[in-house]
């Protein structure tokens, strides 16, 4: 993927659109950390972003550009599906790595925490559940 495609992927859109966006990743957002979370070496601070993006006290700009990027992490068609075993997911990392880099300084210590609890929580061994 190139910087321009990266760039149009991330760009924060109108309110309406971060709606919808935010719909989609809230019904989605769970599941696909679930399936990717073997593939994703950074999912923690993945997480953390959704935190970051759902915080009312987090800049709206920034919330709209994790948005972007979260909403194209759970959508399952993006520039290589999802379902491609091993590579699926190497666009959605390229485009998470760019809107992290972005806005990290905004993801703070309690956004961290919320994703380390979650990831502890909900990807827990079923045997230890």
């Amino acid at each position: 993927m190139d910087n321009v495609k990266i760039g149009e992927i991330l760009e924060p859109g109108s309110e309406s659109e971060f709606k919808s966006r935010s719909e989609k990743v809230k019904r989605g957002f769970w599941k696909t950390v679930r399936r990717a979370a073997r593939h994703t070496p950074f999912m923690e601070e993945v997480v953390a972003a959704y935190f970051c993006a759902m915080d009312e006290k987090t800049p709206t700009r920034v919330r709209m550009t994790l948005m972007a990027a979260l909403a194209y992490f759970v959508l399952p068609f993006d520039v290589i599906p999802d379902m491609l075993a091993g590579i699926g997911f190497t666009d959605d990392m390229a485009v998470l790595m760019a809107a992290l880099t972005a806005v990290r300084s905004h993801m703070t210590m309690a956004h961290r925490i919320a994703a380390r609890e979650a990831l502890d929580r909900d990807l827990e061994p079923a045997s230890r559940k």
